[in-house]
């Protein structure tokens, strides 16, 4: 069985490295809710050396609020932000000889699209032809998922290790108590019922099932490399091969 560990980097927050050591999948900030040129330049240097898939992790052009505030945006302006941030990482990595792979909507814009098909929509309408079998990494049961379907991209479905989760499969919002998760070894358990069984249990103990095959660990999470870790350990102890689907 194959599994795929994806973190979210290129957003300052000093881990990259290290986090890049342990999963297969990385998704680069491309100027939205953070990164710059620079930093993308970076990061896709980094993952090329270490063999690591890159995706472009576009958001809300809202820095301020690191892309975790909700905003409603005529549908040709958000178009104009999406492709924008993942034209610019395209070409960075044709530059550093770096294919991006996948997309994956991040923060509030990431929310708004796995609860309204006419964001999803327009987010993945606005990538279209910018990067060859571009795929799209989505929140399972949401409609990211049948949006990214019915307009034919690959997709990998998509699970978060850090995050507590509503029963309906959409993630608890981070103003609410218990949204982020912190104990390593509790999530690599999260980890293994999910790659093992399938299942991810609810705030509430409702037992959801789930198709994901990629796990996210988001890198502004202060206990990040020590969660990946965990839980790279732990799959790994149940005979499970940590590598990119894409």
């Amino acid at each position: 069985m194959k599994f795929d560990l994806n973190a979210d980097l290129g957003e300052g927050m000093g881990s990259d490295e290290a986090l890049l050591e342990i999963v297969s999948s990385a998704s680069i900030a491309c100027g939205g809710h953070a990164g710059d040129a620079i930093t993308m330049h970076v990061a896709l240097r980094a993952a090329k050396a270490r063999g690591v898939a890159v995706g472009a992790h576009p958001s809300f052009a809202d820095p301020e609020n690191f892309g975790r505030r909700r905003l409603v945006l005529p549908p040709e302006e958000l178009d104009a932000q999406v492709r924008g941030q993942v034209r610019q990482l395209v070409e960075i990595g044709e530059e550093e000889g770096v294919p991006i792979r996948y997309v994956k909507l991040h923060g509030a814009l990431a929310n708004m699209a796995a609860e309204e098909a006419s964001v999803a929509a327009v987010c993945f309408a606005a990538v279209v032809g910018l990067a060859d079998r571009l795929a799209i990494l989505a929140l399972d049961e949401s409609a990211q998922v049948e949006v990214a379907t019915t307009m034919g991209f690959p997709m990998v479905r998509e699970a978060y290790a850090d995050r507590a989760y509503q029963p309906n499969g959409l993630l608890v919002p981070r103003s609410e108590p218990g949204a982020v998760l912190h104990d390593a070894g509790l999530i690599a358990e999260r980890a293994v019922r999910l790659a093992r069984a399938s299942e991810i249990v609810a705030i509430d103990g409702t037992v959801i099932q789930s198709e994901a095959r990629s796990l996210c660990i988001h890198g502004d999470n202060a206990e990040a490399v020590a969660i990946a870790r965990r839980v790279r350990d732990a799959l790994e102890a149940e005979g499970i091969e940590i590598a990119a689907p894409w």
